[in-house]
This record gives structure tokens, sequence and C-alpha cells, in this order.
């Protein structure tokens, strides 16, 4: 997701909904965000339907209504957030059932799990807004629905195979994103997300588990922390890691450098920042940071259809310099950060925060980028306006980049 690719539900009547101690400011209903009004187009309605997750919400709605006390609607949505997720993945998996039948999508979809989670979020949002409870007790909701939904909580799991020899691998996507240019994206980073999520890969040095999670394509997410929460309590006991979003037509990317610069463009909710990549402990922010994948490795090995490289590019401005300047090998001393090799959007950004992360807790492990290639549709099928949701030649794109980021995470765990 770099530069490059780049219900209401109101309840029948009033829940009395005893607030948090710390809550105590009067109670503000959020608004709907841009996001969750998309819900409201026929490509959302279809997927959601053609999965069979367009009962999760109504689901979801019911516990709500149900719900005597803020204890109770925070379980609910931890609970309706963990089987979101779980459903998805055994679904990409191929566990259960992938859809009505003759209307179910391809089982590696990652649309479903993005729109059921937006249904969900709109619902807990017009809940919240008529149950008394303070603006805060709503955030505190929608922060424990969105990690247990996105695998961020579960990723916590998987340590009893560590002790046991087996090596822990870390592995992110993101959600679906450029929504207005093309309501039915997928993104094949959060496909990915969801077929390696608890798997095994047998490499040369043994067995290897997955644990991954998805992040949201919204600027103010990361600037919250919502990066390092999720992987401050993961990285520690991880033997690597690999951040992955959608890049670039026709390749594969292994981003070599990462900078410290937002550039501005619209994120999910037409929001758009441009700056330094805010974060804790500013003073000693560096303006670049880099991988530590086995880059060499990934390149030369034969992984899959599409070409691999080693991207050493970046944008700078040079030490007493004033304008932006690419640097095809690198940055120089001294420069400041105009774009890494992943761009200068959230895919550069989830990079650069992962990678310091690693640094500041002093972890010596593997870790990186890679952008996958640009998931396209088939001939005749690329205006969104007359287009149908998925066609073979985009079903078969998107298994082909899914099973090649596995064989690449598979050199990695074997060449680190």
């Amino acid at each position: 997701m770099g530069r490059f690719g780049l219900v209401l539900l109101a309840s029948a009547a009033l829940v009395a909904v005893a607030p948090p101690p710390q809550a105590t400011a009067a109670a503000q209903a959020p608004a709907v965000t841009v996001e969750e009004r998309r819900l409201d187009g026929d490509v959302p309605r279809r997927i959601l339907a053609d999965s069979g997750f367009d009962g999760v919400a109504p689901a979801f709605a019911t516990s709500l209504r149900d719900a005597g006390s803020y204890a109770q609607a925070e379980r609910a949505a931890v609970r309706h957030g963990e089987r979101l997720w779980q459903r998805a993945v055994d679904r990409a998996q191929g566990r259960g059932p992938a859809g009505p039948q003759g209307h179910a999508l391809s089982r590696d979809d990652d649309r479903p799990l993005y729109w059921a989670r937006l249904a969900m979020t709109r619902e807990l949002r017009a809940w919240h807004a008529e149950s008394g409870l303070s603006e805060a007790a709503g955030v505190r909701l929608l922060d424990r629905l969105e990690s247990a939904s996105r695998g961020q909580d579960s990723m916590a799991a998987g340590d009893r195979d560590r002790a046991n020899g087996v090596k822990r691998i870390v592995v992110t996507g993101f959600d679906p994103f450029t929504l207005d240019r093309d309501i039915r994206i997928s993104n094949p980073s959060g496909a990915l997300a969801l077929a390696l999520d608890g798997t095994v890969i047998n490499t040369a040095d043994g067995p290897a588990r997955v644990e991954t999670a998805v992040f949201p394509v919204r600027w103010g997410d990361f600037a919250d922390g919502t990066v390092e929460r999720a992987l401050r309590r993961t990285l520690p006991r991880a033997d690597l890691f690999v951040t992955v979003s959608q890049g670039r037509v026709g390749r594969i990317d292994v981003e070599r450098y990462n900078g410290a610069w937002r550039g501005g463009f619209g994120d999910n909710e037409n929001v758009s920042f441009t700056g330094l990549v805010p974060v804790e402990d500013p003073a000693t922010q560096p303006q670049w940071t880099r991988t530590t994948l086995p880059y060499a490795g990934i390149v030369a090995a034969d992984t899959g259809r599409f070409p691999v490289y080693d991207n050493t590019s970046v944008t700078e401005i040079p030490a007493g310099g004033t304008a932006p300047v690419v640097r095809p090998e690198g940055p120089t001393p001294g420069s400041a950060a105009r774009a890494g090799g992943g761009g200068d959007y959230l895919s550069n950004e989830i990079a650069y925060r992962a990678t310091l992360l690693r640094d500041r807790l002093g972890l010596d492990i593997p870790g990186g980028h890679v952008h996958t290639p640009v998931l396209q549709f088939g001939p005749g099928n690329t205006d969104p306006a007359t287009g149908t949701v998925s066609d073979p030649v985009f079903v078969q794109n998107r298994q082909d980049i899914t099973a090649q980021l596995r064989t690449i995470v598979r050199v990695a765990a074997e060449e680190s």
C-alpha cells in the first residue's frame, strides 16, 4: 500500500449501561465515518451477502442491546471481534462454508472481513449514541473491537510452540484502500494475512508458526500508536517479522530503507497528513531505518511468477540542501527523508515504525517490508461502474501473490 498502489441499527429500547469509573464525561455520539458510509453501496452489500458475512453485524447489534453494563458491552465487542477474525481466517484456509451456495466469493477474498468489521463499528457507534456512555468509553469499545477483529490480540499466541523449538514469524497486512477510485478493491496483503495466520511453514531449519494481523489505512490510527501497541508485545518473542502491503504493478519489492516522512496521500477516511512520522520520543527519531530481512537471498530465490527486487531507492533532502533528490542507492549521511523505498504512505510508515521499534527494543531479528504487486482485475472488468466484484483473473492473481509471498516468508526464515 505504498504511493505506487497508490448499520445503523437503532436499539428498540434504551439500554441502561453503567460507565466504567474513568468515563465520567458527557456522552457524545460519534459520527458515522467516511469508511462506514461506503457500506451503503451495492458492492459492499454484495460482498457481504455472497460471503455469508452479512449476518455478522446484526448478531453483534443484538449482543449490544442485551448488554447491561459497560463490562458486558466490552466483552461483546471482544468476543464478536475475535469471532469475525477467526471466521475470516477459517474461510480463507478452507474451513467452514464459503458462503451461500452458488453465490460464494473465492475463499481467499479479504474483503468480507473489511466490510463486516465496518458494519460492526457502525452498529457500535449507533448503540453508543443511545447508551449514556461517555465519549471515552465509546472510543475504548471501538479500540477493543478493532484490535480483536484484526488479529492483533491473537498475535500474542504461539509462545508454547516457540518453547518447543518452533520458530515464530509475524506477518502484517492492510485493509483495502483507494476505495473511492474503485470500491471493489481487494488488498493482497490482507488476503495473505488470512491465508497464513496460525499456519506452520516447514523450513530447512525446522517448522515455523506464522501469526498475522491486519492494520487500518488511516493516518490517525498510526499516530495513535496502533502499530506499536500490537507489535511491542509480539516482536520480542518473534524470530522474524515481515510487514506487507500492495505496491507496484507486476513486481515485488523488498524495501531496503524506510523514511520518517508522511507524504499526504489521502487515507480511507479521506484525511491527509504531511510531515514527520509522529513517534514517541521524537528527540531520538532517526530519519531512516533499514530492513534486516535477507534481501539478497530473497531476490535470488525462485519464489513465483512475479520478479522480486531489492529496492534501494529513496527520496531525500541532502544535508545542507532544500530540494528533494532521488537517491537510487539509498540515503546519504545527514539527509532528511522525503520517501523511503516504499514511498511516503502508510506502507512506508508501518515499515518505519516496526523497524524503529525493533531497534529501540534492541532486538537482533530479521525484519522489514515487502510490497506485493498491484492486484488487477481481468481484461474487460476494469470499469468499477460496470464491472463485477470478482473474476477468474482477479482470483488467480491474488492466489499467485499469496503463494509467492508465502514462499518469500519461508525463504526469509531459512536465510536468516
